[in-house]
């Protein structure tokens, strides 16, 4: 990408979003997935203002776990990364307690490898995972029809947050800030995950007295 010449913007943009527009663009360039502190700071749109229809009926209001870290995942049962299901479930077996919840998010954007029914998903789910983490109604992650969260996450950090297949993990802080996004090939157990999620878990609350 030529970084050259700044883009030109209409007159009436203000000018944080144009320094942050000209971020995402110098990240994508150069492969970084970080934002840098002054930009979080800036009041923009968080992860907490969005929700999903919940698998089963209700939603699931991820501005239900303000103050506790997310990572969503676009899921699928018929994908040779479905198997990640087990290492999602360790995941949130070991860090729920200090402040981490899983969210999948079933869809069928690649290769229509999550065409079942909700009661299928949900079985499929829990006989062969024992999945108990949060699950979305299937939803569409990519493209015009994307959910807000997904055309969100990739404004507010980039194309690495854009999934590219089953199974992409977007690691959100107690903040409603994207931390960290990684594709699919990247298995849960990765210690790149677990470094992240440690990084991203909110502090401690320090005893009285």
């Amino acid at each position: 990408m030529n970084m050259t010449h700044s883009p030109a913007f209409p007159d009436d943009v203000p000018i944080k979003n144009r320094r942050a527009v000209l971020f995402a663009l110098t990240g994508c360039a150069l492969g970084v997935g970080l934002w840098p502190d002054d930009i979080l700071a800036q009041g923009q749109p968080t992860a907490h203002g969005f929700g999903f229809d919940g698998l089963m009926g209700g939603r699931v209001e991820l501005g239900t776990y303000r103050g506790r870290a997310l990572m969503v995942v676009n899921t699928a049962s018929q994908c040779g990364f479905t198997g990640q299901y087990r290492g999602l479930q360790a995941l949130w077996q070991t860090w729920r307690s200090r402040g981490l919840t899983i969210i999948g998010v079933p869809s069928n954007d690649f290769g229509g490898q999550e065409p079942g029914s909700s009661g299928e998903i949900a079985r499929f789910c829990e006989i062969n995972y024992g999945v108990t983490f949060p699950l979305a109604a299937r939803t569409p992650v990519i493209g015009a029809a994307a959910h807000p969260f997904y055309r969100w996450a990739e404004a507010s950090f980039g194309a690495a947050a854009r999934p590219r297949w089953n199974f992409h993990k977007i690691l959100i802080g107690p903040d409603g800030r994207v931390r960290a996004a990684f594709p699919s090939a990247v298995e849960p157990a990765d210690p790149r995950i677990a470094q992240a999620i440690t990084a991203a878990l909110p502090a401690p609350r320090r005893r009285a007295g």
